[in-house]
């Protein structure tokens, strides 16, 4: 029983800390907000893997539906509600691939990154799509409070950005974990 609500718990923590990532991402692709943002924005990228992972983990642990390993890395073949499972899989895919291109950016090229990180808006809304679809639990002020107030700061970084006050300028670089132990 300890599983299945930790399960539900990492799933949620997951979600608000990719909605947290998604709103720094959407706010903070502009030369405005420097630095520290755009480490609280990678930090908390890695952080929302960390807990996808501990959601998948403990998922398949559980035992509660029937999850094998190649459910979490590969969509769509799950015994349980496989398209909805999928959708999280997909999530988290993107998610992954946006951390790993992410943390070898310099030696992929900026080219390169950016052409992955165009992929980024849609990993929040399938995974928004597989929270809510999938949970047991979406009726419960538990969820539904985090989920919705995720929900509306990223809609509100969007319009934001749409508006043209949140415009896209040069990413701000990060400077290498290297140079800044040496400081």
């Amino acid at each position: 029983m300890t599983l299945w609500y930790a399960t539900r718990v990492f799933g949620i923590v997951s979600f608000v800390l990719l909605s947290a990532v998604m709103t720094l991402g959407l706010l903070g692709a502009s030369r405005r907000t420097g630095y520290g943002a755009a480490l609280l924005h990678r930090s908390l990228s890695l952080l929302s893997v960390v807990f996808v992972a501990l959601h998948v983990v403990a998922a398949i642990g559980d035992g509660f539906v029937p999850l094998a390993w190649k459910d979490g890395f590969v969509p769509f073949l799950s015994g349980y509600r496989p398209l909805l499972t999928g959708l999280g899989t997909v999530a988290a895919d993107l998610l992954l691939a946006l951390v790993v291109t992410s943390l070898l950016r310099r030696r992929l090229g900026l080219h390169a990154w950016r052409a992955v990180h165009l992929l980024a808006p849609l990993c929040w809304p399938v995974a928004l799509v597989h929270a809510v679809a999938i949970g047991t639990d979406t009726p419960t002020p538990w969820f539904l409070f985090p989920v919705s107030a995720s929900f509306a700061a990223v809609l509100a970084a969007g319009a934001l950005r749409l508006s043209g006050r949140g415009r896209a300028a040069a990413p701000v670089p990060v400077e290498p974990l290297k140079e800044r132990l040496n400081r």
